[in-house]
């Protein structure tokens, strides 16, 4: 009997048995089959007889490795693991060959499922953002091919949902940035891959940036309770809330009453103090003419020079007995005696980190 499975020994056929005995069934799509038919036929006008069997080898090896591209397509690039979290390991042991790699923690880790996870969602894409900035020539084929499904996902994520546009805008805008600057000046010297695959990327990329560029948010009816029906202590509560200065600002715009809230100088010193060192502060003091100093242009003046601190619903943690990278609520073996002892969380720069060689 032939091989039935996707051995490269295999003709590629497989076989059922009917009463007659085993006959062979084309495994091979319909629009492969076509494709095969139609180069048969239209080149076979134009060629001799001698030169006819020649091509048909050729354009029958062609319909082979259609075939396989076909089957490599089909075959989804994430594969899923019962486990969701990865031993992290940078050498070679006795127990242990080889070191773990960027495309693997993209697939023990299953961020296509984080990215659902809302606790979890702006810690995926702070990640990817590091990733288009700094680690992109680094990243494998897999590797590569995992980055931009995650991405993909999440774009239509925002697109059908109409949450945390701005974020996504920000890291397209990065890696756009980045993807400009290895094809047109650098080129396939740094890049791993094929330097038309790259170019295909960037277009992508810029496609979603369209895509987002021409979001409309559609305003909902709801005849129940609403945010401005809140009473202003508790409005301005909310407020105090937020970590990042655009929320607040994005806040402002639906209300009056919330843009009166959001103009608070109180408000954007907390926010000032909470992420910057009073050092800081002398280094880009900005006074206005009566002497007060004008707290909300300090906050995104300083944001441009020092970088503030980041808050995360949820984040991988690292189990420095074992090495183990995983999400907290999945967990992981630890045979430690104190296993909370153990755990520590992992920012995403942290992350890069751990894969860096």
């Amino acid at each position: 009997m032939p091989f039935l499975g996707q051995d490269w020994r295999s003709p590629g056929w497989s076989w059922i048995k009917t009463e007659d005995g085993w006959k062979r069934c084309d495994s091979c799509s319909q629009e492969l089959r076509s494709e095969n038919s139609q180069c048969t036929i239209n080149h076979s006008i134009i060629l001799n007889n001698g030169e006819e069997e020649i091509f048909s080898n050729e354009c029958e090896y062609a319909a082979k490795k259609r075939k396989k591209e076909h089957f490599g397509n089909n075959t989804a690039a994430h594969s899923f693991y019962r486990e969701k979290w990865i031993y992290v390991h940078k050498e070679s042991t006795k127990e242990r060959h080889g070191y773990c790699t960027l495309g693997e923690a993209f697939n023990r880790l299953d961020f296509l499922s984080a990215i659902q996870d809302i606790r979890r969602f702006t810690y995926v894409v702070k990640l990817l953002q590091l990733i288009a900035k700094s680690q992109l020539t680094s990243l494998s084929g897999v590797a590569q091919k995992n980055y931009f499904n995650i991405l993909d996902k999440i774009v239509q994520k925002v697109l059908d949902d109409h949450q945390n546009p701005r974020l996504i805008k920000d890291l397209l805008q990065d890696l756009s940035s980045t993807l400009c600057i290895l094809v047109r000046g650098v080129g396939k010297s740094v890049l791993v891959g094929n330097i038309n695959i790259w170019i295909c990327r960037l277009e992508t990329v810029l496609n979603w940036q369209q895509q987002l560029q021409n979001l409309q948010m559609t305003k909902q009816v709801n005849s129940g309770l609403t945010l401005s029906d809140l009473p202003l202590h508790m409005l301005n509560n909310i407020l105090y809330r937020f970590s990042d200065g655009w929320d607040i600002v994005t806040l402002g715009q639906v209300t009056p009453t919330l843009y009166m809230l959001s103009e608070d100088r109180r408000l954007w010193k907390k926010l000032c103090q909470y992420h910057f060192a009073e050092k800081q502060f002398c280094r880009h003091l900005i006074l206005s003419e009566k002497g007060h100093i004008e707290w909300k242009l300090m906050y995104f003046t300083l944001q441009k020079y020092y970088p503030t601190k980041e808050q995360y619903g949820d984040t991988l943690h690292f189990c420095r007995h074992c090495s183990i990278l995983f999400w907290k609520d999945s967990g992981h073996p630890c045979t430690a005696a104190d296993p909370d002892s153990c755990f520590t969380p992992v920012s995403p720069q942290h992350f890069i980190d751990l894969f860096k060689f």
